[in-house]
């Protein structure tokens, strides 16, 4: 069995080490020198393209792509939330936005447990935060854009006057017309064949949204009327915010909102904002990382990258069995954290990030990987004494986990979902977009022809699960939503985001290190294949599945064999990614290198 074991290894490291520079590709990288503009979708990513041909800047294109990708339901509508990490050239730094909406007054522990809910729902209006996208494209145009917002909202309007669906989106309102037939506003805009077989548009058919069209509009006017007051180009685009989340767009918003049973006021809307923050950041060999704080799962991939810089993961080799192992150990250490440390720092309890991502705290926590087996119970760590001070909730970490964790080895995976935006330009601008949230099927706020989020599920509403992420009126949940960007240098070196709730970090993580530790270029590195655990607890459902890891079907059988020997449920899938996009700065040679995954509709112009 030893001699069987040993043999198994070394096969799979030859196979790990074929890997790299060689490998051919499905899709061609994208080579430019100019501008970059990468989404979801061939007709957003045009959008941003066309905000580069007007002489925008990289921030105009990612707004343009963010209002065309949401116009189109690309999984996202205008009532999601927006989380960005912008590289501003002239200060040499990277700025976090924090664009995710907030629970609502009476959005209480108690009103959902009075429901019989332990969680808010996944879908209706009681699933709603207050929408973050406008606010964070409109403040992200106004800070940082060269652009007016008429100019940048042009592509969303003229399509929300009509465009061809996609196959994907029509697919997804039929399956879910059900939902949608109870929700009026929602019925009328996405199921224009009612009593026929097929109930939503057709792939093709011209897509109308009248109402979303005149709320666009509502928003250029507001610009247009401050401009002709005198008022600078900032204050246009901030007098287009106010009217949204202060004047008759709010109110209609508001309306069509508790109408249909939701909670959100108009004080809700006056009082959110959007937050312009520093983030997060740790080293990996010298390259500088950054991600959003502890209201999304972002300093995950940095806690995990703190503890695999204590190993030689070259020497492992590329997907070997050796390497998935550490791989998913050191992931299930990270997000065992995640679980129950990760909240709103706007709220109470202060977070213990300093604890979290200090390299000491990282190289106690790699030291309980058993290099012979899965640890499907690990546990949240202590990282207090990391930071200097004694952990409060010392008694609900001998507890955990708190919710019992299923065995589900057939699942389905959980990955889908979002989308991702990538824009950079020769002027040094990088933008790092993964919005979300107002998906199919989605509530839609009366006659405003907005989606609204349903993010409020990622909240809890017992301490005992995490004391940081229970649910209140004006906190934000821990969502899953993590752009990213190193810098190399201090120089721009990649800028990667991908789509898929609970998995986006695991695969960013693959990603970087696919391109640092295993030499490959930015368009191999988005199509290499991944492993995807699913011990964490699920951010939507609240379950895990101790064990279960989807692998790709080109891990060679007798790898899955001794992995499931190890206490793995495998499961072997063509896809164990979302789409993932991504940029690399040649500074060698001047240009841009684009890429995109092999599968889903991502898609990426270039100059």
């Amino acid at each position: 069995m030893k001699k069987t074991t040993t043999r198994i290894i070394i096969m799979s490291i030859l196979i790990g080490m074929g890997w790299g520079q060689a490998r051919r590709t499905e899709k061609p990288v994208l080579h430019g020198r100019h501008w970059v503009a990468i989404t979801g979708k061939p007709m957003a990513a045009t959008a941003g393209a066309m905000m580069f041909l007007k002489g925008g800047n990289a921030v105009d294109a990612a707004c343009a792509m963010l209002g065309a990708v949401c116009t189109m339901w690309d999984v996202l509508s205008w009532g999601g939330e927006t989380q960005a990490l912008i590289y501003d050239p002239r200060s040499k730094k990277v700025i976090a936005v924090n664009g995710l909406g907030v629970a609502p007054t009476g959005a209480t522990p108690e009103f959902f447990k009075a429901k019989g809910l332990r969680y808010p729902p996944e879908t209706g209006p009681l699933s709603a935060v207050t929408p973050g996208t406008p606010g964070g494209l409109l403040t992200m145009l106004a800070e940082f854009g060269t652009l007016s917002l008429k100019d940048v909202l042009g592509p969303a309007m003229e399509m929300a006057e009509g465009y061809p669906m996609e196959k994907e989106a029509s697919d997804r309102i039929e399956k879910d017309k059900a939902k949608l037939k109870s929700w009026p506003y929602a019925k009328a805009v996405m199921l224009p064949h009612l009593g026929e077989a097929r109930e939503a548009p057709h792939p093709g058919e011209i897509f109308r949204q009248p109402d979303l069209l005149a709320t666009l509009r509502k928003l250029v006017e507001a610009e247009a009327g401050a401009l002709s007051q005198g008022r600078g180009r900032k204050e246009a685009i901030y007098a287009a915010y106010d009217r949204f989340y202060r004047g008759d767009i709010a109110d209609e918003f508001v309306r069509g909102t508790q109408e249909q049973g939701g909670l959100i006021t108009k004080d809700d809307l006056a009082g959110w904002k959007v937050h312009l923050e520093e983030p997060v950041m740790t080293t990996y060999k010298g390259i500088e990382v950054y991600k959003l704080n502890s209201w999304v799962q972002g300093p995950v991939m940095l806690q995990a990258l703190n503890m695999l810089e204590t190993l030689d993961l070259k020497a492992l080799g590329y997907n070997t069995l050796p390497y998935i192992h550490t791989l998913c150990q050191v992931m299930n250490l990270a997000f065992a954290d995640r679980d129950f440390y990760y909240g709103d720092p706007y709220f109470p309890p202060d977070e213990p990030m300093k604890g979290l991502l200090s390299k000491e705290y990282a190289r106690e926590r790699v030291k309980l990987i058993d290099p012979s087996k899965n640890a499907v119970g690990v546990k949240p760590g202590d990282p207090y004494p990391f930071q200097g001070g004694k952990n409060p909730y010392l008694k609900y970490l001998e507890a955990w986990p708190p919710v019992p964790a299923k065995k589900d080895p057939e699942g389905e995976s959980h990955w889908t979902g979002t989308t991702s935006i990538q824009a950079a330009d020769v002027e040094g601008w990088v933008v790092s977009v993964t919005p979300s949230g107002a998906w199919v099927p989605a509530v839609i706020a009366g006659r405003t022809g907005i989606g609204i989020s349903q993010r409020a599920q990622s909240f809890v509403t017992d301490e005992a699960e995490n004391p940081f992420n229970v649910i209140a009126p004006g906190k934000r949940p821990r969502a899953t939503l993590t752009p990213g960007l190193a810098l190399k240098d201090g120089r721009p070196f990649l800028s990667f985001a991908v789509q898929g709730g609970d998995t986006q970090d695991q695969n960013l993580l693959q990603f970087f290190l696919n391109v640092v530790e295993f030499g490959m270029n930015v368009q191999q590195a988005c199509e290499a294949a991944n492993i995807t655990s699913y011990q964490m607890f699920d951010s939507f459902n609240h379950t895990a599945s101790p064990g279960k890891i989807d692998l790709h079907e080109s891990v060679p059988p007798e790898v899955r064999k001794s992995l499931e020997a190890m206490g793995y449920a495998v499961t072997a899938k063509r896809h164990t990614s979302g789409p993932i996009n991504a940029i690399f700065f040649d500074r060698a040679h001047g240009s841009f290198w684009g890429g995109s995954s092999n599968h889903g509709e991502d898609y990426g112009v270039i100059w």
